[in-house]
């Protein structure tokens, strides 16, 4: 059988048949159909530009600083580096590389191992829960933004409406009053509150009781959020040549305003106290677990593993785009960023505590407090205030509008690539992801209501939480011991021309399993129950029995996909149980991979565009079915998806291909 040009048969070594004959897969497209079909990043920073816009964001301002002021100060950097290096870059470099080699987002990825391709399932749920929620924020960054440009800020000072009679600047201690009267005489305290925690809770919020009274929606944070969800829809909607320009401004215009917030914040009087208070080490702190536990709690949220993003950024990449590169860099950069918002927090923490004589830990919070509350109320010190506030919620803003639109454009990559036929047309893609906005706008909706900030603070803390731990620990199984953590090295080396040795063997199959497991542990180990505090209470809210149910199972709907999609995929297989294992442990090669495969690779197996990066020239690295399997290995076999294959080839053209591979 003549097999003809290589533009017209891709030719792909499988294992072979019974009768000692290779196969030949031919895809039902061509490969520059099908690669037209599928945008690549058109410059070579997009894609560390838009997992640094997707992964820096609102985490290292609000939460990193506290965590390092909680456990330790600079004690705490030790077991977050090594969090980095033993679970942070490995899981990272994994989903980037699946989604590279693959050419498919979060779900399709899984593929690769059918048997687990329940991970990308639990990716998408995860992601899905985020980005209802995490535009809320965003909601409040708009009203307090629009709200900044006015002579006086209004969180500034006490006798507006909002305000009790209980506001008092800078002063949110206890203190007790006594009614005397003739009959009865009582003694009740009450808290002091500050203008900026009424102006949060009482004008913005409108909050309630408890999230057993929802109340009404506030119909000014409705708008804010729909401007939000807009903004989104119109940064998305063309695809990645779209999102991949708007990064360069959302991704770098942040640090501008970090940099102008840290010259002000230091030149402040008690900005060093609050700078100590941040750095000092305390040593004694790394025995205490829970250090452990927020280091790789931390590195986790702040990476944005196991939602599928990565792989669908990845999945976007030229095949031979240095990958490993970019993790490294990326780390880097999300290690300084959250470094230098500590600063910036901190300094101005400081100033604070000198002005109103509290310690720091008086004015210490994380997460929305430190947004809306404790900053807002540090820049109302400042002469000039509502300039520096703009400054500082133009870059919430900033920092969580990337985040937000890559997460969407993650989980609409994710589900689009599973179900391609949801983006025939480009109007089709529009459409798509109009939906997911208006969804994820509705199911928002309940967030900005009277209690809708209870609702928050559930779905932040489960949907969240620290299950997606689980998810990485499943996504190491799958690769490291089904798929095979040395098969995807090899397929690292064929992309990018050198390898990493035995590095990706070791972490994928041990060491980053076993950590991720045991920091899963740790945590579970130091739970508390969710709780929530107001400045205008002396104890903490405690959620009902039944919000916290609601939350687990929030929190288990996203990793139950893997064993439930790991049922299903068992009942619809043929064969024995032990055959349907096998079949399942088998990777599925699709049109897709074929023929980007066919269409980046002329006959010779060299690279059809110039090498991206420096050095050792990878345009003529050669390539072994993309995959670099070894065919005389009993485990590479493959499974073929809506292909076609020829019922054998003869002994000449098997010795011409055998001789072919052996010269690339």
């Amino acid at each position: 059988m003549n097999l003809g040009n290589h533009q017209d048969a891709c030719v792909y070594e499988v294992p072979q048949n019974r009768k000692g004959q290779l196969q030949l897969v031919l895809p039902k497209q061509s490969g520059e159909e099908a690669s037209s079909k599928r945008e690549q990043w058109q410059r070579r920073f997009d894609f560390l530009l838009a997992c640094v816009g997707m992964s820096v964001g609102l985490g290292n301002v609000w939460r990193f600083p506290y965590l390092c002021y909680k456990n330790g100060g600079g004690a705490f950097l030790i077991p977050y580096f090594i969090s980095v290096i033993a679970a942070g870059l490995p899981v990272f470099l994994l989903e980037v590389t699946l989604g590279q080699l693959t050419a498919q987002g979060g779900i399709a990825a899984w593929n690769i191992c059918p048997l687990f391709r329940g991970i990308g399932f639990a990716s998408a749920v995860t992601n899905f829960s985020l980005d209802c929620y995490y535009n809320v924020i965003l909601a409040w960054a708009i009203h307090y933004l629009f709200s900044s440009f006015t002579a006086v800020l209004p969180w500034s000072t006490c006798g507006n409406a909002w305000n009790t009679d209980y506001c008092r600047d800078l002063n949110s201690t206890n203190q007790t009053k006594s009614q005397n009267g003739t009959v009865l005489a009582t003694n009740e305290t009450i808290r002091l509150t500050d203008p900026a925690s009424e102006y949060w809770e009482r004008y913005v919020l409108r909050i309630s009781d408890g999230i057993e009274n929802m109340g009404t929606i506030q119909w000014e944070l409705a708008l804010c959020l729909l401007a939000a969800w807009i903004i989104v829809f119109l940064c998305i909607y063309k695809g990645i040549k779209t999102s991949g320009k708007v990064m360069y401004v959302t991704a770098t215009a942040p640090y501008v305003f970090m940099f102008i917030l840290l010259g002000r914040a230091v030149s402040l009087e008690g900005a060093a106290d609050g700078l100590r208070y941040y750095i000092t080490p305390n040593w004694s702190k790394l025995s205490d677990m829970t250090i452990w536990s927020d280091a790789g709690a931390q590195i986790f949220f702040s990476y944005s593993i196991s939602l599928g993003t990565l792989t669908a950024f990845g999945s976007y990449n030229r095949y031979h785009h240095n990958s490993v590169r970019d993790c490294i860099a990326f780390a880097i950069i999300n290690t300084f960023t959250s470094l230098l918002a500590g600063l910036v927090i901190f300094a101005t923490l400081g100033h604070m505590s000198t002005v109103a004589n509290v310690s720091i830990d008086k004015v210490a919070e994380s997460g929305p407090g430190l947004a809306f509350v404790v900053y807002p109320k540090a820049l109302g010190l400042l002469p000039a205030s509502p300039f520096w506030a703009v400054c500082f919620f133009i870059m919430i803003l900033l920092l969580g509008i990337d985040s937000q639109f890559a997460g969407v454009e993650g989980l609409v990559t994710a589900i689009t690539d599973f179900f391609p036929r949801l983006v025939l047309y480009p109007r089709y893609r529009m459409m798509f992801v109009g939906s997911i906005c208006i969804a994820c706008f509705f199911v928002g909706l309940p967030m900005i209501t009277n209690g809708g900030m209870y609702l928050f603070q559930l779905f932040n803390h489960y949907a969240g939480s620290l299950i997606i731990l689980l998810t990485a620990f499943f996504e190491c199984i799958a690769v490291g011991y089904v798929y095979g953590a040395r098969r995807l090295s090899n397929n690292m080396k064929a992309m990018h021309g050198y390898g990493l040795g035995y590095l990706p063997v070791a972490f994928w199959c041990v060491i980053t399993p076993c950590f991720t497991l045991a920091v899963f542990i740790i945590s579970v180990t130091v739970y508390e129950e969710l709780t929530y505090e107001r400045a205008s209470r002396a104890e903490a809210y405690q959620y009902p029995g039944w919000a916290v149910l609601v939350g687990w199972m929030l929190a288990s709907s996203s990793v139950v996909m893997i064993p439930i999609v790991m049922i299903i995929q068992i009942i619809r297989t043929p064969g024995s149980f032990v055959q349907r294992i096998k079949t399942l442990c088998r990777p599925v090669m699709n049109e897709n991979l074929l023929a980007r495969l066919e269409n980046n690779f002329d006959a010779t197996g060299t690279e059809e565009y110039p090498a991206e990066a420096s050095g050792e020239n990878r345009a003529n690295v050669p390539v072994v079915n993309g995959f670099a399997f070894h065919p005389s290995s009993p485990s590479n076999q493959y499974q073929t998806h809506n292909s076609k294959m020829t019922d054998e080839i003869d002994d000449t053209q098997e010795s011409k291909h055998n001789q072919s591979s052996n010269n690339s």
